[in-house]
């Protein structure tokens, strides 16, 4: 392996033992050992940034519907955990404060920005207010697929790192990061390559790769020398690297 100090992120928190992206999932994420932290934010009716995945809750709570079409006082009185288990009764949905209080003390904080053309418009004011309000500006990085996105990110705070998330690699990689102003790229595992790792690194652009649970592609991942690597398995991948 080239290097050692490769940070394992919680996607999601700890989602393979509990339920994702609740507080319990973050907890777990800690006792686990876990490096850092992922985990994705929408806005509601109320315009709240809260912490979950989906566009809709149908999936991890007893709830049905989309997130934009709930208040932020409805959706906690949703459980958002015995989808996964009896025992997580009652876990309900996070705000991004919430969230950032309990995650705080993890050496990376990974906020991915959910943003679509009818959902979530203005959500980077609020997560960029939530980061700076607890002073975690220095351990943050905001991802997202919606490029523009992390664009305006840049532009309200500029010391903010942003990292655009890819699933296929984008031609002349190198130019099109530096065209958006980022030392970082989330790219999905299976595009990454020793190629890509010695281009990036050359160029001073750091990569954590998603989302990443076989153990066999773990090691590769190590091998490769990628600097962080986001995954629900996140006891056995810093066992492995052990």
């Amino acid at each position: 392996m080239k290097k050692v100090d490769i940070k394992i992120i919680a996607h999601r928190g700890s989602a393979n033992k509990t339920p994702e992206n609740t507080k319990a999932s973050f907890v777990q994420a800690k006792e686990d050992g876990a490096n850092g932290v992922e985990f994705d934010v929408h806005l509601t009716k109320d315009e709240e940034a809260v912490v979950i995945h989906d566009p809709k809750i149908d999936r991890v709570s007893n709830g049905k519907g989309f997130i934009k079409d709930y208040t932020l006082k409805e959706l906690k009185k949703i459980d958002f955990g015995s989808y996964y288990g009896k025992k997580f009764k009652g876990e309900k949905i996070l705000t991004l404060s919430e969230a950032l209080q309990i995650t705080k003390d993890f050496s990376l904080i990974n906020i991915e920005i959910k943003k679509g053309y009818n959902i979530n418009q203005g959500i980077e004011k609020k997560v960029i207010e939530a980061v700076k309000k607890y002073d975690l500006e220095e351990k943050t990085i905001i991802s997202s697929y919606n490029h523009e996105s992390l664009v305006i990110t840049k532009n309200i705070n500029s010391n903010l790192k942003i990292a655009p998330l890819f699933f296929a690699k984008p031609y002349q990689v190198v130019q099109y990061l530096k065209n958006l102003n980022t030392q970082y790229i989330h790219p999905y595992y299976l595009m990454v390559n020793q190629e890509l790792v010695d281009e990036l690194h050359k160029n001073d652009i750091k990569l954590n790769v998603y989302t990443v649970d076989n153990l066999k592609d773990i090691k590769l991942m190590a091998h490769y020398g990628v600097d962080g690597i986001i995954t629900n398995q996140t006891k056995k991948a810093l066992n492995l690297l052990k």
